[in-house]
């Protein structure tokens, strides 16, 4: 497979820079088995599904993990003062974190930066792509705390290049049902941005069931692939975690022939992450790497709700393994000449497997 098989044009006006209001206006394509489309929008979506579907959500939980600083003038090696951003991805320790800087050229190690609310840190690494690991001034939970206060929503570039974060950010970044408890991504789970308290009366009312897991989103979502055999890609490390009724709840719908259907990627790739050859999922948390691209055997997932995705992207791979790249590529067709909205704060997209 050539990642040039997975490219295709987007008219810079389909990228939605906020979301719909109310979040279950979103419109939805419905990708059905064998290629058939329809348009409807969030608010049919229990209309779509089956009684005794189990829709499987992620409830983790956003941190604020773009940062703005300043790094002081150097006394030593020349350069002024220089603004720095930051984007966290990869917590080290209780006080040192992974994060993108930006512009690399102008943090080297050693360097220390300043941010609001009295927070600092060192950059005691530093490697390629201007991946920086800094160690802050507090750790544990009042790095947490101090993160809240000096942080914003971490926004994707293609949305950051366009304004900034805001207030309204905070709240429309975080998914309805995301637990405080279960801090750690530095992206959203988009697909679920768009369901609301009505939405999920209406999916019981029809029978469908949920359940929830935990998925860190990590630096992979911020990460292109750069080698034309997509094999080559290498995937980052994400955190999962499956709890033991999670796993009932899953294992008994798929013993009763009942669709398990994750809400999001991330969902999904927990799912065949964790499960057996046999399709039974485990309880426990650990880390997955899982790249899926066309040819993928899937072991648990029977369709998926999602966003849609970019150009060339690890994302629009696995929807393509799903229900195959030329329905895929149809579909997105489709999209595109309807007006669909894009990405993180776009529209959504029901695929059932092909």
């Amino acid at each position: 497979m050539k990642l040039s098989d997975f490219d295709f044009h987007l008219p810079e006006d389909r990228i939605a820079l906020r979301p719909a209001r109310p979040r279950d206006a979103a419109r939805l394509l419905h990708v059905g088995q064998g290629g058939a489309l329809g348009d409807h929008t969030m608010l049919d979506l229990p209309a779509l599904l089956q009684p005794g579907d189990l829709l499987v959500l992620n409830n983790t939980s956003v941190i604020p993990a773009a940062l703005t600083g300043e790094r002081p003038a150097r006394a030593v090696g020349g350069g002024g003062p220089a603004r720095i951003e930051l984007n966290l991805h990869t917590r080290v320790s209780e006080d040192s974190w992974r994060a993108f800087a930006r512009p690399a050229k102008r943090v080297r190690e050693g360097d220390e930066l300043h941010f609001s609310g009295g927070l600092s840190g060192i950059v005691t690494a530093k490697s390629d792509g201007g991946d920086i690991t800094m160690q802050f001034n507090v750790s544990g939970s009042e790095l947490d705390v101090a993160l809240e206060s000096a942080g914003n929503p971490p926004l994707p570039p293609y949305i950051a290049s366009k304004r900034g974060a805001d207030a309204q950010d905070r709240a429309d970044y975080q998914t309805l049902f995301s637990d405080p408890a279960r801090k750690g991504s530095v992206a959203a789970p988009t697909a679920g941005l768009h369901f609301t308290d009505r939405l999920f009366a209406a999916l019981e009312a029809r029978g469908v069931a949920t359940t929830q897991l935990t998925l860190h989103v990590g630096a992979g979502t911020f990460l292109p692939v750069k080698t034309e055999n997509v094999t080559e890609h290498i995937m980052h490390a994400e955190w999962y975690e499956i709890s033991e009724e999670a796993a009932t709840a899953i294992n008994t719908a798929r013993d009763q022939g009942r669709r398990i259907i994750p809400v999001g990627t991330t969902a999904l790739r927990t799912l065949e992450s964790a499960a057996d050859r046999e399709g039974r999922v485990r309880a426990g948390s650990a880390e997955t790497a899982i790249f899926i691209t066309p040819g993928y055997s899937f072991r648990v997932t029977e369709a998926l709700l999602t966003n849609f995705h970019l150009p060339k992207s690890t994302l629009f791979m696995l929807v393509s393994a799903l229900a195959r790249l030329d329905v895929m590529r149809t579909a997105y067709s489709h999209a595109i000449e309807q007006n669909y909205r894009f990405f993180s704060y776009g529209d959504a997209c029901l695929i059932e497997r092909g």
